[in-house]
């Protein structure tokens, strides 16, 4: 699955995550439980509620007017069928702490492979060009650094979506390949000193 599409795609975060965007705080988080924290933002699991309400088509309060968007449900569906996207690095809705509301996704696909994990995110249209795909990303990145066999975090961008590759560099991914449709990303944490 490709983390980082088109403009269009479901799980693109847009073209308005650009460089004139507001620079998104730094990447520190804080971890409650199996919620990430940053400045502006909560990353908390799907809840079984939150699935159902987003699979059904129902409506919550705390969502964006523009929450669900079709990445959203995507997401919901890939949640709702695979148990390890339940779990601490699975995926989680983006919430702005000021308010509670919903405002897109984001997320790790567990397991990793050979050490490497794939990540992904998506911003409704109403909250982007804030820079909360940075925090966002910049969080996940630094925490998937944390979990057990995982060396690298990654993600693809199709060439058509610069904004997302923007959103890679700045948390820390480096453009190490591509070919005619795709860039590819990555982070490699470096090895621990031996003692």
């Amino acid at each position: 699955m490709s983390s980082f599409l088109s403009p269009d795609s479901p799980l693109s975060s847009g073209p308005s995550d650009s460089p004139d965007s507001p620079e998104a705080p730094d990447s520190t988080f804080a971890l409650n439980g199996a919620e990430l924290l940053t400045a502006r933002l909560l990353l908390r699991p799907w809840t079984d509620g939150e699935l159902a309400a987003v699979l059904d088509g129902a409506r919550r309060p705390h969502w964006a007017a523009d929450f669900p968007a079709d990445g959203d449900r995507v997401i919901a569906g890939f949640t709702a069928e695979n148990p390890d996207a339940r779990g601490v690095y699975g995926q989680r809705q983006i919430l702005e702490r000021d308010g509670g509301r919903v405002v897109g996704a984001i997320g790790l696909f567990w397991p990793p492979r050979d050490g490497s994990l794939e990540f992904g995110y998506g911003i409704v249209p109403s909250r982007r060009g804030r820079g909360y795909a940075t925090e966002a990303a910049r969080a996940l990145v630094a925490f998937a650094c944390t979990a057990p066999g995982v060396h690298t975090v990654r993600a693809d961008v199709e060439l058509s979506n610069p904004a997302s590759g923007r959103v890679l560099e700045k948390s820390g991914l480096v453009r190490w390949s591509s070919d005619d449709r795709l860039a590819r990303y990555r982070l490699t944490a470096p090895e621990p000193a031996a003692g």
